[in-house]
């Protein structure tokens, strides 16, 4: 059964929620490319400015990834670089994948210890994560939109590579039961009427 809540009730359960790694809450968007992971993190991120006095560090996977073929081993880079330091009250930092010049930009990216970090993409909340996360939330949507959403934003041009894409995070999922674990599960394609910007359609 669909429910709408609010981003703001939202933003008071991760702050009344444990920290558990380090000093910081950690908050995992997960699901499928194209089902609205990086518009909830955002809203989200924008729920919490208020009640922290500035808006969340939001930390995406696909900036960390080195190209199409690492869609789940780019993990050490995300752990190594930012959750490691964090979990001993340190900052941390990553490079940017840059799609266009495939590789890597040379500025690091900080990450501050903060009390809330959202990370956001496809196996954010994968299972070696779970016991550090404060809150794991999947989104959902119909494959076909997903699709056309993807392309509508890339192009058509990426669609053999999508395609590959959406076969390695389904079987990603199959294997580490994502959905099930997560703490929140949201339709990313709701057709019921409500403010996108303040709320949210909960599935679970």
């Amino acid at each position: 059964m669909a429910v709408v809540e609010a981003y703001a009730e939202l933003a008071r359960r991760v702050l009344a929620g444990p920290a558990r790694l380090g000093r910081t809450r950690l908050v995992a968007v997960d699901g499928p490319s194209g089902a609205g992971k990086s518009r909830f993190a955002a809203r989200l991120a924008d729920a919490l400015a208020g009640p922290l006095g500035g808006r969340p560090p939001v930390v995406h996977t696909d900036d960390l990834l080195d190209g199409w073929d690492d869609q789940v081993t780019f993990w050490p880079r995300l752990d190594e670089g930012v959750l490691a330091p964090l979990r001993v009250g340190e900052p941390g930092a990553y490079r940017r994948y840059s799609w266009v010049r495939q590789c890597f930009l040379p500025r690091p990216v900080s990450v501050p210890v903060a009390p809330v970090l959202v990370v956001e993409g496809v196996s954010a909340a994968r299972a070696v994560v779970r016991p550090e996360l404060t809150l794991a939330v999947f989104v959902t949507a119909p494959a076909s939109l997903r699709l056309a959403r993807a392309v509508a934003r890339d192009g058509p041009e990426i669609l053999p590579e999508l395609r590959r894409w959406h076969d390695g995070e389904r079987a990603h999922f199959a294997v580490d039961e994502t959905a099930t674990h997560a703490d929140l599960l949201v339709d990313g394609a709701p057709t019921l009427p409500y403010d996108a910007d303040r709320y949210y359609v909960r599935l679970r």
